[in-house]
């Protein structure tokens, strides 16, 4: 029976019959094989989500069509013939689950470096430089535009070979919407000037593509419509420039933004973060359907199916971009079609994703540990095809839930142990600041999987080796987590206290603080925020020579924007040597490894630390020598995801393995990744 579900309903673009409306659009997750070409990890990570029913699948964001376009971010290479056939395979395997397939293809201009790749200069169409990646560009001559229309004709061609049912231009902070803004094209010639000067360009790359491809080849834009923004793109051009756009006959479909992106702040504003609106470019977009009446996509932070649901079934948007929400999840369309919308798992909206992208890493879902891993990591776990065995977890963070999650699954009688009254760990601290509480979302997700499977759940009760033995189990996951640790202070670090005292209540916060982080991670710039919102007069003070380089560019920018709104102090390069009591005060000295020397003092309240955490392993070497494995583990065994082996010790009763935290300081993403490539093969 054919559902009503409007999600659920095929769209026709030209020639090509979507089978629903829920796509992932263009971006760029880092995963080629090390020379910008989409290999086995690429391509299976993008058939994974043609498996879980998705109507298409956007691939790049974006390819480069020239050489003077060098990746910024793992962009794959779309001006070398060799990619022809990796793109081949990626599309013929996603078409054999009924998915569509298109590329995303760009000229970055100054979007990019000089000192990568081929060391050629950037252009653009003025000399106007992007803060975000820094590079002073050339102008843009005669001989560069004539170059850069054939590249991107003969990249338009490749990809028509791959077998590829389309292509979308890149137009929001490239080379072709540089040509657009007046922020950047600062030109008198035949370029620069008027809204058909400025679309110049552009429309000499069209009429080239076009003549180099079959007619029904898909060509689409993914455009800015309104930079937000006072020197750049208004509402009203943007709107002209679609209609023009249009007019041409040239292009099937809009996929569109609003924003600027040349600074981090600018970014986060087009692809929004946890603790920021949903949907916020949403509505704008519904108003360019409505102005164009043409076939308008659109993707920024639609996380869940019920905005999806609204987005298509107003009229706002024909294809609704889920892409994050797929790197959590590839599978959405699959559970929507089997009406358990309820087992999605959720994006929380952490951005880990980019932010390791935009930092030079590959994408990684916080909480799914299988994406992007899909050659070894199963984003449905399989049932064990041996016994079944007791296995008794103890902690209910998340390396523990998911490692309950994972054995349940696998067939496997589980009791979990948690000392608290209820779970989630050092979740549960990140959630005290208001804007992470979306954070929750990957507990909730779990402990709904854990009653499914009628996981045994044992809450208030701090576990000893009585009580893990009292279940005569055969394997025993130690995830107990960790216990804030100071930094190194030579004198007085008893007089401070944890950003865990804080968040968790235990301590008030005082009127003036100095926090100490000696980690650079999300802990102390969530402490940090959280001070400054109980109205904290506070200085941040870190040896780091960056500011909090194990935090993203995206993330930073919410902690940043709170931090300066209070008038924080950010002091970075310096370490707290020793504090002492005076008065009613302390007396905090600070010194420097570049100058050494002391630095001076600062007179506070109260000083908070962050160093990260040492295991709470107590109970796992109390277990250790009646295991089996004595806690050993296999790395090669658990690298090439084959089962652990390891019996060193004959009268062992039990398998022994301790994840995440209560291992050594780490974050979410690792105690999660150690629970799945451990528990997986169990």
């Amino acid at each position: 029976m054919r559902s009503n579900d409007p999600l659920l309903q095929s769209f026709r673009l030209k020639h090509l019959t979507l089978k629903n409306r829920i796509i992932s659009t263009a971006h760029e997750p880092n995963y080629h094989d090390g020379h910008g070409m989409p290999g086995e990890r690429y391509r299976l990570y993008h058939v994974e989500k043609a498996k879980g029913g998705i109507a298409m699948t956007m691939t790049a964001g974006s390819a480069s069509v020239a050489r003077d376009s060098p990746p910024a971010f793992g962009n794959l290479l779309a001006y070398k013939d060799e990619i022809v056939p990796h793109l081949r395979r990626l599309a013929d395997d996603c078409h054999e689950h009924g998915c569509a397939v298109m590329i995303q293809l760009t000229h970055l201009g100054r979007r990019t470096g000089w000192n990568k790749a081929d060391w050629l200069p950037v252009l653009a169409p003025s000399p106007v430089r992007e803060p975000a990646h820094r590079a002073f560009p050339k102008t843009i001559e005669d001989w560069d535009i004539e170059r850069i229309i054939a590249d991107y004709a003969s990249a338009t061609q490749r990809m028509q070979a791959a077998g590829l049912d389309g292509i979308e231009f890149e137009a929001y902070g490239h080379l072709l919407d540089q040509f657009w803004s007046p922020a950047t094209n600062r030109r008198e010639d035949e370029y620069g000037g008027s809204i058909d000067n400025r679309l110049r360009f552009t429309f000499r790359v069209l009429d080239a593509v076009r003549k180099a491809v079959r007619p029904d080849f898909i060509v689409g834009l993914r455009l800015v419509v309104d930079e937000d923004w006072r020197q750049g793109l208004s509402r009203e051009e943007g709107l002209e420039i679609a209609r023009r756009l249009i007019a041409t006959g040239q292009i099937d479909f809009l996929n569109v933004i609003r924003g600027h992106i040349d600074s981090d702040p600018a970014l986060t504003k087009v692809i929004p973060v946890h603790g920021m609106r949903a949907a916020p470019h949403l509505d704008f977009a519904g108003e360019v359907k409505a102005q164009t009446k043409f076939p308008v996509f659109h993707a920024a932070r639609i996380a869940d199916v019920a905005t999806a649901r609204h987005a298509v079934a107003s009229g706002k948007l024909d294809l609704v971009g889920m892409t994050r929400a797929h790197i959590a999840d590839p599978h959405i369309v699959r559970k929507i079609e089997q009406g358990v919308e309820h087992e999605i798992r959720p994006c929380v909206g952490a951005t880990y994703c980019l932010d390791r992208i935009y930092e030079a890493g590959e994408a990684l879902c916080i909480h799914n540990a299988a994406t992007g891993r899909e050659a070894m990591m199963p984003h449905v776990i399989a049932r064990s095809q041996g016994a079944t065995r007791k296995a008794v977890v103890v902690g209910a963070g998340p390396a523990g839930l998911e490692a309950a999650r994972v054995l349940a699954e696998r067939g496997h009688h589980v009791t979990l142990f948690e000392a608290a009254d209820r779970p989630g760990g050092q979740i549960r601290l990140i959630t005290q600041l208001a804007r992470r509480r979306e954070f929750v979302g990957i507990v909730d997700w779990r402990m709904a999987r854990l009653e499914s499977r009628n996981v045994r759940l044992v809450f208030n009760t701090l576990a000893e080796a009585q009580d893990v033995l009292a279940e005569e189990p055969d394997l025993v996951i130690i995830a107990t987590g960790g216990l804030p640790q100071r930094p190194p202070i030579e004198a007085g670090g008893d007089l401070t206290v944890s950003t865990w005292d804080i968040l968790s209540g235990d301590v008030k916060p005082a009127d003036d603080i100095l926090l100490y982080d000696d980690n650079g991670a999300h802990p102390g710039l969530t402490a940090a925020q959280f001070l400054v919102e109980h109205g904290a007069e506070l200085e941040v003070v870190s040896p780091e020579r960056m500011f909090f380089p194990d935090v993203g560019g995206m993330n930073v920018v919410p902690y940043l924007a709170a931090l300066q709104t209070s008038g924080a102090r950010l002091t970075i390069g310096t370490m707290v040597r020793a504090i002492r009591r005076e008065g009613n005060k302390l007396a905090v000295t600070l010194a420097s490894e570049y100058a050494e020397r002391d630095l001076g003092e600062r007179l506070v309240d109260q000083v908070v630390v962050e160093h990260g955490t040492l295991p709470l392993d107590e109970l796992y070497f109390a277990l250790k020598d009646q295991s089996v494995n004595r806690g050993a583990v296999d790395y090669d065994a658990l690298v090439a995801g084959r089962p652990q082996q390891l019996r060193g010790n004959p009268d062992g009763l039990f398998q022994l393995f301790r994840i995440g935290d209560a291992v050594a300081s780490r974050n979410i993403h690792a105690a999660i990744y150690d629970a799945l490539r451990l528990c997986k093969d169990l």
